[in-house]
């Protein structure tokens, strides 16, 4: 095996296993809703930006400097800490923050379009401050 592929597949290994993880939690969150694989978008988005990554460092995070790098972080952040977030919320009525709707799973009906959307406005700030470091 090339060794850019055996350390891409070395350094990506935990995120997909954490995004895994997060797939089974957001199912079981939801219940097995209508949802629930358009909320594994973000994470799913997330792996493919981490394995371009790690691809283009010939192996390691910052091979080719800090654009991609940062860029990924910007990404992971605002998309993974809301989905994250709204999920936990959802899961534990935080504040009685769903007692009022008539439907409160329609939360998770768009929010990987604001995830994504959120992710990619990081993605952009980290891809920027990338390049001056």
């Amino acid at each position: 095996m090339d060794d850019r592929v055996r350390l891409t597949a070395i350094r990506v290994l935990p995120l997909l296993l954490l995004t895994v993880a997060a797939a089974a939690w957001f199912s079981d969150v939801q219940q097995g809703g209508p949802y629930v694989l358009r909320n594994l978008l973000p994470p799913a988005v997330l792996l493919l930006l981490a394995t371009i990554t790690v691809w283009r460092g010939d192996g390691t995070w910052t091979g080719r400097g800090w654009r991609w790098p940062l860029g990924l972080v910007g990404f992971a952040i605002p998309a993974l800490g809301l989905s994250v977030y709204l999920h936990y919320a959802y899961s534990v009525n935080l504040n009685g923050m769903f007692d009022d709707a008539e439907q409160p799973a329609r939360v998770f009906r768009f929010l990987p379009a604001y995830t994504l959307v959120a992710g990619g406005i990081g993605f952009s700030i980290g891809w920027i401050v990338g390049r001056s470091v």
